[in-house]
């Protein structure tokens, strides 16, 4: 497959005005894929539609709603649809947690995946679509300092494996996988968490990033999303190259700086 694959086909994307979702627009757009945009934030949704023109569609939306999820699908009808919509956790460890702020990731990161997994399933989407869901390298590592975070995005990755097994069963021909980025201070998301971090550990932020290899930006999450959207690297994972075959089976990708490789 070639990048060539995105033209003309359209992509929508859950959470696409700031951060990892923004970059992952722009990364498609830049592809030749028509870009429909969801978030709540309708300014710096317009501000993307200011850089991209009519290659992005502006939707100001809650992407929790499942009738958002219907509606959008039913209309689109995208070949990539890219699960990134969630929450700002609550900083604070587990004893400082309230039950409300400690579930917020469950009621929003998962909830919205879940609604947008089983529409894409009910409608379905045509064979040869591809639905990738971010979850966090916190599914597997744990996050003590944001609630249920980790666990929340661990749900993630199981929906999408879930997903996976359904469109087999049924023969559906949709693709589903989840990524996990490594935490990074490239996001406001992330540089919170790892201020966060550093403070726990009584450190100042360089000397907690030290160490821990070069950042993983959003251009580099952006790229990585399209390589999975056109099946890059397809053959790869028989020997012929370098890294994961992203079209394949994989239910889950890691992703850092380096690129993705298969999760654990």
């Amino acid at each position: 497959m070639s990048t060539q694959e995105l033209s003309g086909t359209t992509a929508l994307v859950t959470g696409a005005s700031r951060g990892f979702g923004r970059a992952i627009a722009i990364a498609l757009s830049s592809r030749g894929a028509h870009v429909v945009g969801v978030a709540r934030d309708r300014a710096r949704l317009g501000e993307v539609h200011a850089q991209l023109g009519d290659t992005f569609a502006p939707v100001a939306a809650d992407a929790t709603d499942p009738v958002v999820a219907g509606q959008l699908l039913d209309q689109h009808r995208p070949r990539t649809l890219v699960l990134n919509a969630g929450a700002a956790p609550l900083l604070r460890p587990v004893h400082q947690h309230t039950w409300q702020t400690f579930s917020r990731n469950w009621d929003v990161d998962v909830q919205h995946v879940f609604n947008w997994t089983r529409e894409a399933l009910l409608l379905p989407l045509a064979p040869g679509s591809v639905v990738i869901a971010i979850s966090s390298g916190a599914a597997i590592k744990g996050s003590p300092l944001s609630g249920g975070y980790a666990g929340a995005n661990a749900t993630i990755r199981f929906i999408a494996s879930y997903a996976a097994a359904e469109s087999g069963q049924d023969a559906l021909g949709i693709r589903f996988t989840s990524v996990l980025p490594q935490l990074t201070a490239e996001t406001d998301l992330g540089a919170a968490a790892v201020a966060a971090y550093a403070a726990r550990q009584g450190v100042d932020i360089p000397a907690f990033l030290e160490g821990r290899g070069p950042a993983l930006t959003p251009e580099r999450v952006g790229t990585a999303i399209c390589d999975i959207a056109i099946g890059s690297g397809r053959d790869s994972g028989s020997g012929s190259g370098p890294g994961p075959g992203f079209g394949g089976d994989q239910d889950a990708f890691l992703l850092t700086a380096a690129g993705l490789s298969p999760a654990p």
